[in-house]
């Protein structure tokens, strides 16, 4: 799904749950934890308990619309009136500064469509399709490396779909041939490919491997049939074992699991019993994503509303500190909006030492690299800009035939987009700001610069999501869960009034 997910698309005690407790820096532990499970239905009249300290008013307060932040600005603000001229320009002055590459390679193919998808997707069962889509690679390709200079070497590749693995193995090869081609590709460069596990044999997997990959990541969301039925999305826990069984006879060495809360018919005891069964196969990271309702966006999802009801702000977060409790026992590190990772990985040291970063691909151990996106829908961005190609294949292809770029969006950065993105991602990723750090990194006086947000905080301060000092802003465990909320307080473009934005919680 990504580049992340092609892009978008508190508090007070109370006297029954005490708040979530550091154990460890990047880790939370959650104490005396209410789990029964919650009914759904609409014949439900009390309501379940907030978690964590969190008061149930608090949480309804927090739980608006707001970006995720893969970028900044974000995608909304993409215009189709920036002159591709300027962002080309921007893209040769780029490449003079020899950054390494991330490359994103959109593979939208899927044979059938679940109701809670938010990606670009072509719903076919062609299967020559991905051989035409593999002929306009080619041709973006050809178009697009003279502009990014030499002796440039792509230490991250992603493939996102859709679905990548609906390629067959002769078409995975034909990719892994045009990649090499054209690309320098570092040693230790880090690859990944997300699997559908409904939809491969082990040649499949080999395939990817056989193209440098050595990253999976595997969409699961639930492991119950009834929440699999009412998504459309039938995926027999042994179907996962299997594939995790191939993915490591193949030589992978991370897998990531996806799990989305807030589907229809969840409750904490069943989220939690798909968990369990999921931390039998020993992932290495996993992906809990709040489920994103954006029916205005994509309609497939307002088929859900029909599905019995989605679960409250409230449930949603019982489900989540739930997760955050159990994967703490069983020694992940919550790194942040919905991920997290084995204590030993990479992305927790990198947390840890203050490395980490944010960008469509979501968090990155890779710092200074510039994305290049391929394929239609999926985003670029170089230091100072960000462009999008076509969201739609034809429009995609028309392009691409008469010798242009198939870029249809894009943006342009102000020296003050600069600060406050740095901003916005400090935050993200270290859970923290230092304002003499951010005084120096930017050039300014912080703390004078941005006194309005900072004391616009105070609010959530006093709700328990965060504490101030003479030094900076530190996030507390509770306030990890809301980290958006706090984000949002630097974003100069938001409109909070909007709705195109999933909600927080």
């Amino acid at each position: 799904m990504t580049n992340e997910r092609v892009a978008e698309t508190t508090t007070k005690g109370n006297n029954h749950h005490r708040a979530a407790v550091h154990s460890r820096p990047g880790e939370i532990r959650i104490r005396n934890l209410q789990t029964m499970p919650y009914s759904l239905s609409n014949e439900t009249s009390s309501e379940p308990p907030a978690h964590s300290g969190i008061d149930v008013n608090l949480l309804r307060k927090y739980n608006v619309p707001g970006p995720r932040y893969t970028s900044y600005p974000t995608a909304l603000k993409f215009s189709e009136e920036v002159d591709s001229a300027t962002l080309l320009e921007d893209l040769q002055n780029s490449a003079r500064n020899k950054n390494p590459l991330s490359l994103y390679f959109h593979l939208p193919f899927c044979q059938s469509a679940c109701w809670f998808c938010g990606c670009t997707r072509i719903i076919t069962r062609n299967p020559t399709a991905p051989d035409r889509y593999l002929d306009y690679l080619q041709k973006e390709i050809e178009l697009t490396r003279p502009h990014i200079g030499e002796d440039r070497q792509a230490v991250q590749m992603h493939f996102g779909g859709g679905t990548p693995t609906y390629f067959a193995p002769d078409q995975v090869a034909r990719l892994g041939e045009l990649i090499r081609d054209n690309f320098s590709l570092a040693p230790d460069a880090e690859n990944s490919v997300e699997v559908d596990p409904r939809r491969i044999e082990r040649e499949h997997l080999e395939a990817w491997r056989e193209l440098g990959c050595q990253r999976a990541s595997l969409g699961v969301q639930d492991n119950n049939p009834r929440v699999q039925q009412a998504i459309n999305r039938i995926q027999p826990k042994e179907v996962t074992a299997q594939a995790v069984q191939w993915l490591r006879e193949a030589g992978f060495q991370s897998i990531n699991i996806d799990l989305i809360y807030g589907l229809p018919f969840q409750t904490v005891m069943t989220f939690e019993n798909t968990l369990e069964e999921i931390l039998e196969l020993e992932p290495d990271r996993l992906a809990v994503f709040s489920y994103a309702h954006v029916p205005w966006s994509k309609p497939a999802q307002k088929i859900l509303d029909r599905q019995g009801g989605l679960p409250d702000a409230t449930v949603k977060l019982a489900i989540l500190e739930r997760v955050a409790e159990r994967l703490a026992q069983a020694g992940y590190v919550y790194i942040g909006m919905d991920h997290f990772a084995r204590a030993g990985d990479e992305l927790a040291a990198a947390q840890k030492n203050g490395t980490l970063q944010r960008n469509f691909q979501g968090y990155s151990t890779r710092a200074g690299t510039e994305i290049l996106g391929l394929g239609m829908s999926a985003i670029s961005q170089t230091p100072n800009s960000y462009r999008q190609n076509h969201k739609e294949m034809r429009s995609y292809q028309e392009a691409l035939n008469e010798g242009q770029l198939p870029w249809n969006r894009g943006y342009v950065l102000t020296a003050e987009d600069h600060r406050r993105r740095d901003t916005i991602h400090r935050l993200m990723c270290n859970l923290r700001l230092d304002f003499a750090e951010q005084s120096d990194r930017l050039g300014i006086d912080f703390e004078a610069r941005y006194a309005a947000e900072i004391n616009a905080l105070g609010g959530m301060e006093k709700d328990g999501l965060l504490q101030r000092s003479k030094r900076g802003i530190e996030v507390t465990p509770a306030g990890r869960f809301l980290i958006r909320n706090i984000a949002m307080t630097f974003d100069a473009y938001l409109d909070r009034s909007a709705s195109r934005y999933s909600r927080t919680v």
